[in-house]
């Protein structure tokens, strides 16, 4: 897909005010900002170990791990299992979009590790995917989804009495600045809108969350929840989780995925291309601009990995499965 809006020269987002802008040497506020708020709270192993001693064995389950099939969810579960000897509940969401090899990746872990999983299959956002895209609003489709699926999960944990969240996420998903949320706004904007004007004269998503806020203030009022993730915590480079998991928990990369080596749902495909139809560059630019920025990726590796070369034959099934009738330029 073409992408005519500037990208910053330093890291991989494009312009989008008032937000993001660069200036005259083609660098964004967001990289010009790094080193002035960035990098200044190291979190450590040993900072890890003392959140997960509050939890352990104070209930049935010490956590609840939220696992996607990925390398970095399924590692996170081999770490909290076999380094941490924790007793966790996996959960997995399934919204009838998910990859069947993800789902394969899940069940071999979960069987060898032997711990309990919960797999929850719904068509229940199916509906609200479909009036998302046909609204023709700018509001990404894993926002959409992300709100949703945080809302099952802290239910779920008040339901087991579980304070403890742990998911797959890495070091490019934490915000220990909240400045740094300035980069999801455009992808995030007019949500309440959306929800408010369309999603909520479904009777069916009456009760839906007008944002992530509102999920994060509802559980508080149930219960003080804490998510977290290993890999904020831990140096272990993509080479080292896959090698362990591979030979361990036989686990395998998926034939199509996006980004490249990543593990997502077949909706990404088309939620990629409506944020960079909609926005010139998706959430994962802006993972990638982290790693860029902390040194951990070059740009042109990061470029190659974001390159959206899958087929459109992808986004055309994905659309007939929700029931959508929309023409799909050429990538």
């Amino acid at each position: 897909m073409q992408n005519s809006r500037k990208m910053c020269k330093k890291c991989v987002l494009t312009e989008s005010r008032p937000e993001i802008f660069l200036n005259e040497e083609g660098i964004c506020n967001i990289c010009i900002d790094y080193h002035r708020d960035e990098g200044k709270k190291v979190l450590l192993e040993f900072d890890f170990i003392k959140i997960l001693d509050k939890y352990k064995n104070k209930n049935k389950y010490d956590c609840i791990l939220m696992c996607s099939g990925g390398k970095d969810s399924i590692s996170s579960l081999y770490l909290i299992k076999k380094r941490y000897h924790l007793h966790p509940l996996v959960f997995t969401f399934d919204h009838g979009f998910e990859n069947v090899q993800a789902i394969e990746n899940i069940k071999n872990a979960v069987r060898i590790l032997e711990v309990d999983w919960i797999y929850y299959k719904t068509d229940y956002m199916k509906e609200a995917f479909k009036i998302l895209v046909e609204s023709r609003s700018k509001v990404t489709i894993c926002h959409l989804c992300a709100i949703w699926y945080m809302n099952l999960i802290f239910d779920l944990a008040y339901k087991f009495n579980i304070p403890l969240i742990i998911g797959g996420w890495t070091k490019a998903q934490l915000s220990i600045n909240k400045k740094e949320n300035v980069e999801y706004i455009p992808l995030s904007r007019g949500i309440e809108e959306f929800v408010e004007n369309y999603l909520h004269k479904n009777p069916k998503y009456k009760n839906f969350p007008k944002s992530m806020q509102e999920v994060i203030k509802k559980a508080g009022k149930k219960m003080k929840f804490q998510t977290i993730s290993p890999h904020w915590f831990l140096t272990w480079r993509d080479e080292e989780k896959e090698k362990v998991i591979r030979e361990e928990l036989n686990w395998q990369p998926l034939d199509i995925s996006y980004p490249r080596g990543s593990t997502n749902c077949t909706l990404n495909f088309l939620s990629v291309y409506l944020s960079m139809k909609n926005h010139g560059y998706t959430h994962y630019h802006i993972e990638m601009s982290k790693l860029i920025r902390k040194g951990e990726i070059s740009r042109a590796e990061a470029i190659e990995k974001l390159k959206v070369d899958f087929n459109i034959d992808i986004i055309n099934t994905v659309l007939r499965q929700l029931g959508v009738n929309l023409k799909v330029e050429n990538l």
